[in-house]
């Protein structure tokens, strides 16, 4: 009955603020300053016109359609691209409606999810009858029970498993890191014959060379590296990083296969921080943004083992920095993805800003690093999936945007407080924002003071 209640406070507060049918089917922004995206510069003084959920037109001087929705940014404003978590663990509404509040119009869900977020959450947010970005989602595998991952022990599973996934809606196959080398590639072999390509870990018994070769397209965490390529087979892994003069040597293999790689720097340190330090995670618990973290993972964070583990990561933090800004100036593809909220630190949307922020710390362009969560995710979705464009300001992509007072380009914190975000062709103010963020946190704040069950 608590879950039940619970859900029907999510609904109520949602509901709202999700457009209704009477969303006008044209919307131009005015003298707006547009950031594309396609390459680092600023298109001053444009209009933007959006007929349903696609843009149409740019340019300087363009005629507004009759009944159109008009968005004036006096000159003044920005419209750059929805932003992208391309690593959440993130499965209900509220989540869904935390990241449109921050201007994350992508997630890629990477395991674990329930059936219903399948079922009915991903179809409702897609279709833009919630607030929510655009979902993409992954289905986790492993060889082993140890991380919750649905278990395959043969090729003849694999083969039946991503079939299975794809009549179930997902559109990624995750691999985890102890499946058998054969189950591998039978997993490789049927995700590229039904259109479900593998992301993931590296995968311990494979390694992450045969994994890129055998075509896996994401590398999910660039800590990745440090397991199943710059260590040896068979050598335990220690708190001393690689000599970084065998960076090059990544960003080799990253090259020669073409894999995207998650800049995942924020998640990384949030991990190395908390460890033996359990203030830090009643740090982040205390947060005036853990308002928007629901009951069930509040307990998670308290609960999680992170805290004591004994490996010192700072060492290693510093290495992963180097190599992500080098990744980034050789043109290796990465994008940005945060765990949210599965490790204690990483609140759904407000952590992608911190990642961009961990970012640019470690010497990448703010270019680079708004590349990471728009341009690149674009372009990643378009080469494995195909579909709808998104992630540069262009006409024939998805109208996912983002209006901010300054330029990103020159301050990437103006995107933690939008004045405004589009998602499916819905246009949600500075009030509308406010609004879904407020439901979300009193929906928690209500559910906390309900009785308990009887």
């Amino acid at each position: 009955m608590r879950r039940l209640l619970l859900g029907l406070l999510v609904f109520a507060n949602l509901c709202p603020v999700a457009a209704s049918a009477a969303e006008p089917a044209s919307t131009a922004f005015v003298h707006v300053n547009v950031v594309p995206m396609d390459r680092e510069r600023v298109l001053r003084d444009q209009t933007v016109i959006v007929e349903g959920d696609r843009i149409v037109a740019i340019g300087p001087h363009l005629a507004v359609p009759a009944n159109a929705r008009t968005i004036d940014g006096h000159g003044t404003a920005y419209l750059s691209p929805g932003l992208a978590d391309m690593h959440t663990h993130s499965e209900t509404r509220n989540d869904l409606g935390v990241y449109v509040a921050q201007g994350v119009t992508t997630v890629l869900q990477m395991g674990g999810a329930r059936s219903g977020f399948l079922d009915s959450t991903v179809p409702a947010a897609n279709k833009g009858a919630i607030p929510a970005p655009h979902v993409y989602a992954a289905f986790l595998v492993d060889g082993t029970p140890d991380y919750n991952g649905f278990l395959i022990k043969t090729p003849a599973e694999a083969r039946a498993i991503v079939g299975l996934a794809k009549t179930n809606g997902y559109d990624f196959i995750k691999v985890y890191v102890g499946l058998a080398p054969d189950v591998f590639d039978a997993l490789a072999e049927e995700g590229h014959r039904l259109g479900l390509p593998l992301v993931g870990h590296g995968v311990t018994s494979v390694r992450l060379e045969h994994q890129l070769a055998a075509g896996q397209v994401l590398v999910a965490h660039a800590e990745e590296f440090f397991y199943t390529y710059f260590t040896p087979r068979g050598v335990e892994e220690t708190d001393t990083p690689p000599d970084i003069k065998r960076i090059p040597d990544a960003i080799a293999l990253a090259r020669k296969y073409h894999a995207t790689v998650t800049a995942d720097l924020a998640t990384y340190a949030a991990i190395g921080h908390q460890i033996q330090h359990p203030d830090v995670v009643a740090g982040f618990l205390a947060r005036p943004e853990s308002a928007y973290l629901s009951p069930n993972d509040r307990l998670a964070w308290q609960r999680s083992d992170y805290v004591n583990k004994t490996a010192k990561l700072d060492a290693k933090l510093a290495f992963l920095r180097s190599m992500v800004k080098a990744m980034a100036d050789a043109n290796v593809e990465l994008v940005t993805g945060t765990d949210a909220p599965a490790v204690p630190g990483m609140l759904p949307g407000f952590s992608l800003h911190d990642d961009l922020d961990e970012l640019e710390a470690s010497g990448l362009t703010r270019f680079q690093a708004l590349s990471a969560a728009t341009r690149n995710p674009g372009a990643f979705i378009a080469r494995t999936k195909g579909g709808e464009p998104f992630g540069i300001v262009a006409a024939g992509d998805r109208a996912d945007l983002v209006l901010s007072s300054e330029n990103p380009l020159d301050n990437l914190s103006t995107l933690r407080t939008p004045l405004g975000v589009m998602a499916h062709g819905q246009w949600w103010d500075g009030q509308g924002l406010r609004q879904i963020a407020d439901g979300v946190r009193d929906s928690y704040r209500r559910a906390s003071a309900m009785p308990p069950a009887q």
